[in-house]
């Protein structure tokens, strides 16, 4: 198929890729030497009301009372130390010979009062961690909904010259990810970070009441676990923000070429795309492997600190109990060693609470003002004279104006113009002479720099805003309909509109016939933009909405330009009908439309140049005979086309042509739906197994063999630490040789620090090793589905589910799930069933008893701990999929602001936007409840299993089953080894996520396309005439296979023929077109040809795009030419122009032509008139003509003279 040799010039080039990135280095400088913006830390919580401000206090009284637990605790675990040490005397330092027969009452009263005080201990911990995290999430979520409600109202307020110069897109990632950042940083963050500091002082303060010289030498390596924290932090963030960065560079290129994939596959562009998209995807890969170094680097140097200041702490402790002028015990020495270093480890764990609470007071900084930005033009404003009734004299007096976000080029240069009560005025005049912006003026979306615009007498600046657009229609170039149904997109017109005056509207607007086709009526869904529409319905229903406010003044600004010849007169006499006893401004560049009008007002320059009807014009052969007599016997034009393209033919073709405006371009994806439509395709998805995935890494497995050997070694050193750190625990037993307990106590402190060293390494490997494993097949499955994207046919495409959102977020998101199973996540997976399995073996050797009991409690401390992953991950999807819906809502808004605007209809998409925040509200309170418990449970219940185990132990050793050492090994070894289990059940749901994505890539893997643009069968000519031929053609789109487009269309194009396509809209010339492309197959008949063929630039005029689209097709010399609409963007000079260009590139080829404006297709070889996907007529233009019929009627109603 793709040597080929057809080309095509569509009615929407779209697709571009020319990126051109200016000076974003030297911006990127001058932003890193501003000062950070960020709000300051009370200003943050500027929303909290009473009850907020109450939970906030009593949640932070209950964080610090809960920080006090773990030093508290320390403290009695040195004291039962003590107990341990000196309740039992070793007899030659042999585990099996041990004496605690002397003080066996008093030792087990002790163990009992220990294990109660562990008890209540962990009963402060349930209580206020409890407290602590349900107060701060609920005051939290109250806080987010009133700053979201804020920011959206305050969006909606602000003038339309602020949304010139603010991206849409950037105003919806505030409203969701940076108030969801606000959110992560005022919430249980901020408790845990109190608790983090309470126990950081308390414990210092301990360590200095207890022993100060111990706590001075153990501080000193404090710094380094601090700096090392702090560093390795900072690099990671930096890291991970050029590594999304990267990304969404590969996602950009994704949604480009997605969203124009017709274009892509008719220039056979499919391979040059895949390369451009994955070496962006290189880029990412990159800094990933650089990310998983530098993160499993910062665990290894904490592992190294750590395991350093054991063997410091202890070498030096040691030396403090041998010398009996210091009054230090074995208990001393723990109860200090580890509040300190546990006060240093809560420093350094409130690092990155500390760090997101900056991020959201940076976040905040750029929320909050928007919020206090106040607009000049204020749409929610109540000030302002209230008309009671107008009549609608408007004038404009001398006025000036020139674009906010243009100041240097003036549109308007004192215009003074006046319109009557009840007159139709139209402006006509070339693209870019300011009608449009007369009518933004005359709604008061901008205030003119110089000049007064009157509506009977009165400033418009006068009086009240939403008051006065009330009495305002609008239909304009650009028809926005919003993704509800038909019947609400008219009732936006006027909120308290009767059924049956909506009815009323839709026929007036010549809508009602079409919309009583559809199955659902007028509850038919308009889609995404009004996207399963048709151009010239959209316009409809847009005029209906219009018509259904009874407007005083009425202003259509291109309102029949998507129409097409049948449906503009109906639609033209409807408004005619309309305009009747109102003011009505007509923008038009087919004059047809006007010339009823009572004044005709003809705008240059950014001035009246000349005033009078139709017929005075005309006798002046001024500028406005100029314009007439250029479109000439039979045309149709478009106004200011910078915007719109029309829709035209693609009713059948649905939405995914994404041809209808420039503004389109951003994409928003309807996600519910596409989750709903996907929801019962999960059960035809292949089952995939782990090693499926594994193969997919095969020539990584070098890497991960040996990751995993580091992983194994690293699991490995805590079971090891744990026999050390009994031993030196234990040697203070040993009684008159200070010179062994210090030999022995030397040997331990070496050791640690040998397992720190050993952890550095293994950790710094796995990094690496299973860094670049991971982010290579996340790179392969990333290339490996785009381009499986790109090989399925276009009715793939069709399919909603695949859409252009959906597909970029697949690529992002799956890929990046099967990762999270695969990469660093499988070596910690290794490492915890290393530690597990190895400090199971240690404490059944040590004491059996006691392993069983504290292996029966550690599935409760796992299970706790798994229910609160699952319960964060299960609110953290429903709020997402739920802010999705509001995100929908504002999106909406935002992007077609004016529209809104126009329609004061601001409140309404508030109270939408306000409604959907309910449920992530109330998903919140639960979350404060669930996740307050779960998290208080799993922090109290390691201080029951504390006072479980060592009673037990204290039982073991007077019954001469256990050793003091033995019980410090089992409990050390069991509790670190069950915590590691926990952590590796938390990746049930990632490996459960990584398996339902790899189904769904899989299952586009081996999806073999109907029409497989990749493969190399087939015939392929060295030679091509560029005959053509359709025999017997029906077709069907699988999308809507109950509409029939074509039904047996037979047609035969000689060599070198130019034949056109005229008819109504939905006809089938579009259709026919793509079928010669083989996009689709004909389901029955056949196109026989021996061809091949086949854009998103919107910086770009509609007429400029269309003259670089011209220009590429003419390029590749084709030998059939597919002209679809291809001067229906430009205005009447450059037709002409173009026109004569596209006459001369004809020459000995084979053209089509599809066209409504007649005049262009006049000279074509065959005129073939299509209805309802059949041949009606055919023959030349001056045939067709003496046959008065079909091709007759549609030149008539585009003649106007």
């Amino acid at each position: 198929m793709e040597d080929f040799d057809l080309e095509i010039a569509g009615q929407a080039p779209k697709y571009s890729t020319n990126v051109v990135v200016d000076d974003s280095r030297h911006k990127e400088k001058e932003e890193k030497s501003k000062p950070p913006e960020i709000v300051g830390p009370i200003t943050i919580f500027r929303y909290a009301d009473g009850l907020d401000i109450t939970l906030m206090i009593f949640g932070t009284i209950a964080a610090v009372l809960n920080g006090v637990c773990l030093p508290l605790m320390s403290l009695v675990f040195g004291e039962m130390s003590d107990s341990f040490v000196s309740g039992c005397i070793s007899e030659e330092s042999l585990p099996s010979s041990v004496n605690c027969s002397q003080s066996q009452v008093p030792f087990e009263e002790q163990m009992t009062e220990f294990a109660l005080y562990y008890v209540g201990i962990g009963v402060t911990a349930l209580v206020f961690g409890y407290l602590q995290i349900s107060f701060w999430v609920l005051a939290a979520a109250r806080q987010t909904k009133k700053i979201r409600k804020t920011f959206f109202h305050a969006i909606l307020g602000q003038e339309l010259s602020w949304f010139d110069s603010s991206n849409s897109g950037e105003l919806n990632t505030r409203l969701t990810e940076d108030i969801n950042k606000i959110n992560d940083g005022i919430g249980d963050k901020v408790a845990q970070l109190f608790q983090n500091m309470s126990t950081f002082t308390v414990g210092i303060v301990i360590g200095f009441v207890k022993g100060w010289k111990l706590t001075l030498v153990i501080l000193s390596t404090s710094p380094l676990i601090v700096l090392s924290a702090a560093f390795c932090s900072k690099m990671i963030i930096t890291l991970t923000s050029k590594e999304l960065t990267a990304y969404a560079k590969a996602g950009a290129v994704a949604e480009e070429v997605l969203s124009s994939v017709r274009t892509v596959v008719a220039f056979g562009g499919q391979e040059k795309e895949i390369n451009r998209y994955t070496s962006k995807l290189g880029e990412a890969k990159n800094l990933g492997i650089k990310k998983a170094i530098a993160s499993k680097l910062s665990v290894g140097f904490l592992y190294l600190i750590i395991n350093g200041c054991y063997g410091l702490g202890f070498w030096y402790g040691t030396t403090l109990i041998l010398d009996e002028n210091t009054g230090y015990s074995i208990g001393t020495v723990l109860a200090v060693f580890f509040c300190v270093t546990f006060s240093s480890y809560c420093l350094g764990t409130a690092a990155p609470h500390f760090e997101t609470f900056s991020i959201a007071r940076g976040a905040a900084f750029k929320v909050f003002k928007i919020i206090d930005q106040k607009p000049t033009i204020d749409s929610f404003s109540s000030d302002g004279h209230k008309l009671d009734h107008i009549k609608g004299t408007l004038e404009f007096n001398n006025v000036q104006f020139s674009y906010p976000s243009r100041p240097d080029v003036q549109v308007l240069k004192g215009l003074t113009l006046k319109i009557d009560c009840g007159q139709t005025v139209s402006l006509v005049g070339s693209s870019g002479c300011g009608k449009s912006t007369m009518v933004q003026l005359l709604q008061r979306f901008y205030d003119p720099q110089e000049g007064v615009i009157t509506v009977d007498g009165h400033d418009i600046k006068s009086l009240n805003l939403r008051h006065y657009r009330e009495f305002i229609g609008v239909v304009s170039q650009e028809p926005v309909l919003f993704g509800t149904t038909i019947r609400n997109n008219i009732r936006y017109g006027r909120e308290d509109v009767t059924d049956e005056e909506i009815e009323n509207a839709a026929k007036e607007a010549n809508a009602y016939d079409f919309i009583m086709e559809f199955p659902d009526k007028f509850n038919t869904l308009v889609g995404e933009r009004g996207a399963q529409m048709s151009g010239g319905q959209k316009q409809r229903i847009a005029i209906a909405r219009a018509l259904v406010r009874n407007p005083k003044i009425l202003l259509l600004d291109e309102a029949t330009s998507a129409l097409d010849t049948e449906s503009e007169s109906v639609v033209q006499a409807a408004l005619e009908k309309a305009s009747k006893g109102r003011t009505t401004l007509v923008i038009a560049h087919r004059l047809s439309t006007i010339r009823t009008a009572n004044v005709i007002v003809v705008v240059a320059g950014g001035a009246v140049a000349e005033v009078g009807t139709h017929t005075e014009l005309m006798e002046k052969r001024g500028l406005y005979y100029s314009l007439a007599t250029a479109q000439s016997i039979k045309t149709e034009d478009h106004e200011e086309s910078t915007e719109t393209i029309t829709l035209k033919d693609q009713e059948e073709v649905f939405p995914i042509n994404g041809l209808i405006s420039k503004r389109a371009s951003i994409k928003h994806v309807p996600q519910k739906e596409a989750e709903e439509e996907a929801a019962p395709e999960e059960a035809h998805l292949p089952k995939v197994s782990f090693l499926k995935i594994f193969r997919l890494n095969k020539p990584e497995w070098p890497f991960i063999a040996l990751g995993t050997l580091a992983a194994v070694i690293s699991g490995a050193c805590h079971p090891i630490f744990s026999i050390i750190f009994a031993k030196i625990v234990t040697i203070f037993s040993i009684k008159d040789d200070p010179e062994r307990i210090q030999h022995e106590a030397n040997i331990f402190s070496i050791t640690f620090a040998v397992i720190g060293g050993v952890c550095f390494i293994a950790w710094f490997l796995q990094g690496f090793l299973y860094g670049r494993s991971g982010e290579i097949l996340t790179m392969r499955l990333r290339h490996m589905a785009f381009k499986a994207m790109l090989r399925q046919e276009i009715s793939w495409f069709d399919d909603k589910k695949n859409n252009t959102g959906a597909l970029t977020t697949r690529l992002a998101t799956e890929a990046a799930q099967i990762q999270t199973a695969t990469g660093t996540r499988l070596g910690v997976i290794a490492q915890n069933i290393s530690s597990m399995g190895l400090s199971v073996i240690i404490s059944f050797i040590y004491g059996w008893e006691m392993t069983l009991l504290i292996l029966v409690m550690a599935p409760v401390l796992a299970v706790t701990g798994m229910l609160e992953t699952s319960a964060l991950t299960g609110f953290a999807n429903r709020d997402k999929k739920e802010l999705q819906q509001a995100g929908k809502v504002a999106t909406e808004a935002v992007e077609n602001i004016k529209t809104v605007a126009s329609l004061t209809r601001e409140s309404t998409f508030e109270q939408m936007y306000e409604e959907n925040l309910q449920k992530p509200y109330r998903n919140a309170q639960k979350k404060a409840q669930i996740y307050g418990s779960c998290y208080a449970f799993s922090q109290a219940f390691m201080y029951f299993t504390y006072a479980a185990s060592f009673r037990f132990g204290a039982y073991l050793i007077t019954v001469g089953r256990m050793t003091p050492e033995g019980v410090f090994t089992v409990f050390s070894a069991i509790t670190y080894g069950a915590m590691a289990l926990g952590e590796t059940l938390t990746f049930a749901p990632e490996y459960a996520k990584a398996k339902s994505g790899a189904a769904h890539l899989f299952a586009l893997f081996e999806r073999t396309p109907a029409i497989d643009s990749y493969s190399q069968e087939g015939e392929k000519p060295a030679t091509f005439k560029g005959g053509l031929e359709f025999r017997e053609v029906s077709f069907t789109y699988s999308s809507r296979p109950d509409v029939p487009i074509l039904q047996g269309l037979s047609l035969q194009i000689e060599r070198g023929q130019t034949m056109a396509f005229v008819g109504s809209s939905g006809c089938g010339k579009s259709t026919s077109v793509q079928l010669l492309q083989r996009f689709y197959d004909p389901l029955t008949g056949q196109v026989k040809y021996n061809t091949r063929v086949g854009d998103k630039g919107t910086q770009l005029s509609g007429g400029q795009k269309q003259r670089i689209a011209i220009a590429r097709a003419l390029l590749r010399q084709p030998k059939i030419l597919l002209l679809d609409e291809a001067t229906s963007a430009l205005d009447n000079e450059s037709e002409k122009v173009v026109q004569q260009a596209l006459d001369q590139a004809r020459k000995g080829r084979t053209c089509i032509v599809i066209a409504h404006r007649l005049s262009t297709v006049q000279n074509a070889d065959v005129i073939v008139v299509i209805n309802n996907g059949k041949i009606i007529e055919q023959g030349t233009h001056q045939q067709l003509m003496a046959k008065r019929e079909a091709y007759f009627n549609l030149v008539n109603a585009q003649t106007q003279l």
